[in-house]
């Protein structure tokens, strides 16, 4: 998943043909004693304006974090990284290639219709459908749901994908290969049902207020652009009974600086994110207050890699060696992020990786080699590499930004010229590939390296870059099919150190997440994907 500003327990839930535990969602737990406000409203600030509330036309949290509380999938991931029941009550499998999920009995559309499998079977053929464009087209393809990445290419129809209805509340699941993440995966937001009828009834259309049809806690009231998001409590859901706050706002708050002031007057209930500048006076004043969490995600910059002279990997890789990491993640952030030499986080999905050897070097290692790529690459004093830096307008990206393009001004001599777009625009430009070099950051769907991964394959509806690397692809297609976590790691090593040489993008920093959270605040608490649930949350008397 993108990750605007700025998934999950191992293989412990494969149960490998045992019938998934069937127990109730995750949901508000208050403890005795505790005295509840007369007013249940929450406000989320949410960084940018979503592009839209569609899970089949999105691929960042911007969006994500609405869409998960307005829509369920079939399972769900618990704060402690474990799998849970949502519209799927149970499930089982054989030979971990075909599952069958059973829906709950009573669960209803906001409308107050039920929700079948055949709601199921529609959504994720319209997801792998060419003709709707999604980023997340290549995902079903990457769970080796059957036939999915024919579909994708064009090459068979949606309703040859390996999915289907058995009655109203069965689905069953074909994969091609066992998948060992595959619950894990299922639990992503571009996996949720949608409201066939309504799709069907307006288009593009249904996402607006009076059209929109939820499966979650919560339901479209109002979307004023560039103003507010508010959903309102949806009384038609299956696990209502356990749901305390009625209303949630989530408003579209590009400026931290704006968005600590509102906190602070009493405006918002939980800020994000908490701007460098003032993280460590927040935290004096504010103690608790400040949420400082990990989180499964790496922030990189991807070059247009279709483009001279960011075609020829000797130029990539000049400018990843001319970054000083260190600085970045310690001294122009310093709120506990890590530098980054790999896409994938140094341990991900129980698989630690070896970092390239330069990483290990010193900074003037680094310099000295960039320099020698450069000139070989036909560069020089006389003749300085030149090119446009984007990034989507916020305050800790233009800071970023501004640090990284001094260090190639200081230390290759370089010329970075920086520029910045709406959010919204900026996807838009990358997936077009009409830019040189564009911030960009990949929050993990799941807790595998393949997430990480997958954006650089060629063809892959999440590769923007047009990276193509025939060892990259076969790495890949081998940890796919391997049958052990060790062997899986190898393939996965093989395909980091193809980028490590390459360089589509360079890594910059691994996340924290760093919130502000009103005291009164009750039941907020993340998974390592960075999602909180307002479902989970209630507000105590204040």
């Amino acid at each position: 998943m993108a990750a605007n500003q700025h998934k999950i327990q191992r293989n412990i839930w494969l149960t490998l043909g045992l019938m998934g535990m069937c127990s109730s969602a995750l949901a508000a737990v208050i403890p005795a004693g505790t005295e509840l406000a007369t007013k249940q409203e929450l406000v989320r600030n949410n960084g940018s304006e979503p592009a839209s509330l569609d899970p089949h036309k999105v691929e960042s949290d911007v969006e994500f974090n609405i869409i998960s509380d307005f829509f369920d999938g079939l399972v769900g991931i618990k704060h402690d990284g474990s799998i849970e029941p949502r519209l799927a009550e149970s499930w089982e499998n054989k030979d971990n290639r075909v599952w069958t999920f059973h829906l709950r009995p009573d669960i209803k559309w906001s409308n107050g219709e039920p929700i079948t499998a055949q709601d199921v079977v529609f959504s994720w053929r319209r997801l792998v459908d060419p003709k709707t464009v999604s980023p997340y087209g290549s995902y079903l393809n990457n769970m080796h749901v059957t036939n999915a990445g024919e579909i994708v290419a064009g090459k068979q129809s949606p309703d040859t994908l390996g999915i289907k209805a058995l009655d109203d509340k069965t689905v069953q699941v074909t994969l091609n290969q066992p998948v060992a993440y595959f619950l894990s995966m299922l639990a992503h937001n571009s996996l949720v049902p949608i409201n066939q009828k309504t799709v069907e009834k307006y288009g593009d259309k249904w996402t607006q207020p009076g059209n929109f049809v939820s499966s979650g806690a919560y339901t479209l009231s109002q979307w004023v652009v560039n103003e507010k998001v508010v959903g309102e409590r949806n009384k038609n859901y299956w696990d209502d009974a356990h749901t305390v706050i009625n209303r949630v706002t989530y408003l579209p708050i590009a400026s931290e600086t704006a968005d600590i002031n509102r906190y602070k007057a009493g405006e918002i209930d939980i800020a994000y994110p908490v701007p460098q500048i003032q993280f460590k006076a927040l935290k004096a004043q504010l103690g608790e207050q400040v949420h400082v969490e990990p989180n499964l995600a790496t922030y990189y910059y991807q070059f247009n890699t279709t483009k001279a002279p960011f075609n020829d990997p000797r130029v990539r890789l000049a400018l990843n060696l001319g970054l000083d990491k260190d600085i970045i993640a310690e001294k122009v952030l310093g709120q506990g992020q890590r530098p980054a030499w790999m896409t994938s986080q140094d341990t991900t999905g129980g698989v630690t990786f070896k970092k390239p050897d330069y990483a290990s070097w010193t900074h003037e290692q680094r310099i000295t080699e960039a320099k020698k790529l450069l000139k070989e690459a036909g560069f020089s004093e006389a003749k300085p590499l030149s090119f446009d830096l984007l990034y989507n307008t916020s305050e800790s990206h233009q800071r970023i930004a501004i640090a990284a393009s001094s260090m190639w001004k200081k230390n290759l001599g370089v010329e970075a010229k920086l520029q910045n777009q709406e959010w919204k625009t900026m996807l838009d430009t990358m997936h077009s590939r009409t830019y040189d070099l564009v911030r960009y950051a990949w929050i993990a769907d799941y807790d595998d390296a393949s997430t990480f991964l997958n954006n650089f394959r060629t063809g892959d509806s999440q590769n923007t870059t047009g990276f193509s690397n025939a060892d990259f692809d076969e790495a890949m297609k081998q940890a796919a099919m391997a049958g052990s976590l060790e062997q899986r790691g190898q393939f996965y090593q093989k395909a980091e150190d193809v980028l490590a040489q390459n360089v589509p993008a360079i890594p910059v920093y691994q996340y924290v997440v760093v919130k502000l959270v009103k005291p009164y605040v009750g039941g907020y608490h993340t998974n390592n994907l960075g999602y909180f649930y307002t479902k989970d949350m209630y507000i105590k008397k204040h």
